[in-house]
């Protein structure tokens, strides 16, 4: 058998041919390549600094006396936070929040400071909008926080005042010390808990899309017998050598970007490098996969397209890391089965993040693995439709 016939030969054969429409397709060179870049710059850029910052609140100071004018700059201070306006009434800051101008504000009621001094528990209130679920979490904290400090300064003063030490004053205060310890994110940075979900989701809509694309546009430019007949009619040939120059490329971006947050940004994997070179291999794969399975099942270029970007949004919402999905109904939880990065994301939560051996994550490789080989059971399907199908625009 010749070198030309053989199955390395119609490999590498259906290999070069791809890469020739890869070269002149300019489609291919944006979403393999220059898309994937933007996203990874723009996700990591955007939340460079950790957490978001200076995040504009208001207050409403009808006391207005050192003590509460004291409150709001020490509000000010904190790193999440921007004083950028005070308002007459609470009805006036309402509509700033409602302006999307602020997205909380502090409310202290006049006699606020007699009434401390006095013992008489006044009420400090804070409003926060959670259109934005990020800025009303922080911001609650540290609202909460800036009214426990009000109290807190008081009560101190008062207790010092009648004698007592600096330690028993702190042990009516606070009588229970929290000492907190953030697993594997002690600086709680957004980015360390986004960029490794957001960044990798992106990725893997564009390698479902590619993939998709790559087939469909070879039955729309009637040009599939060719591909097919250059495999020695061999589907699996043809697949195979279809894939490996996008595989290539694919996994030079995935590890591009997993060198990027964890060798640059310092993002913690106690995992160690294997468990990061496994899952980018795992989920390039599974992604491919999936994308020729979808096309077996709907051989049309804008059907297939358009399951995979459905698939891959929907992906964001039942991975978990939005909202734990041992909080979601059991049929919510049976059908985030379905999707390639929930998987993902628990094998990078469990052996990069967290450190865990590979027996803990055995089901989702396991799983990831099933998404690589689906092509096997549409394989048959799909050189039927090269041989019988004829495009519809």
């Amino acid at each position: 058998m010749s070198v030309e016939n053989s199955f390395v030969g119609r490999l590498f054969c259906v290999a070069r041919r791809e890469c020739g429409i890869m070269r002149k397709n300019w489609m291919y060179l944006f979403c393999m390549v220059v898309f994937p870049i933007i996203v990874t710059v723009f996700f990591t850029s955007l939340m460079a600094d950790g957490q978001p910052t200076d995040m504009p609140v208001g207050v409403v100071d009808l006391d207005d006396t050192p003590t509460t004018r004291k409150l709001v700059r020490q509000l000010d201070a904190f790193q999440s936070t921007e004083v950028v306006g005070r308002y007459a009434s609470v009805a006036e800051a309402r509509r700033a929040i409602q302006r999307n101008e602020i997205y909380a504000f502090l409310y202290i009621p006049r006699g606020t400071t007699s009434d401390l001094l006095a013992m008489r528990q006044p009420k400090i209130s804070f409003y926060y909008s959670s259109a934005s679920y990020t800025a009303g979490a922080l911001l609650y904290r540290d609202l909460k926080t800036i009214s426990t400090l009000g109290s807190a300064g008081v009560g101190a003063s008062l207790l010092g005042a009648k004698g007592l030490s600096e330690e028993q004053v702190m042990s009516v205060l606070q009588p229970v010390v929290v000492d907190l310890h953030t697993v594997n994110n002690p600086m709680i940075n957004y980015s360390v808990y986004l960029n490794t979900m957001l960044v990798p989701g992106c990725l893997m809509l564009f390698i479902f899309l590619v993939t998709a694309y790559s087939l469909g546009t070879e039955l729309k430019f009637d040009s599939a017998r060719e591909w097919l007949s250059a495999s020695g009619d061999n589907i699996a040939v043809a697949l195979l050598g279809k894939m490996l120059p996008q595989t290539l490329t694919w996994l030079a971006i995935f590890y591009g970007y997993m060198f990027y947050v964890f060798g640059v940004l310092h993002f913690p994997h106690p995992g160690g490098t294997g468990y990061i070179l496994l899952l980018g291999l795992l989920a390039v794969l599974s992604s491919q996969g999936f994308g020729i399975f979808v096309f077996g099942l709907v051989p049309s270029l804008r059907m297939s397209m358009s399951i995979c970007c459905l698939w891959a949004v929907l992906s964001y919402s039942l991975s978990g890391t939005a909202f734990p999905l041992s909080a979601m109904d059991a049929e919510i939880k049976a059908i985030a089965q379905l999707f390639p990065l929930r998987h993902y994301y628990m094998v990078y939560q469990l052996n990069i993040f967290n450190g865990y051996s590979v027996g803990y994550s055995a089901f989702y490789i396991g799983a990831l693995t099933l998404f690589s080989a689906l092509p096997l059971l549409v394989a048959g399907r799909i050189k039927k439709n090269v041989l019988v199908y004829r495009y519809l625009p």
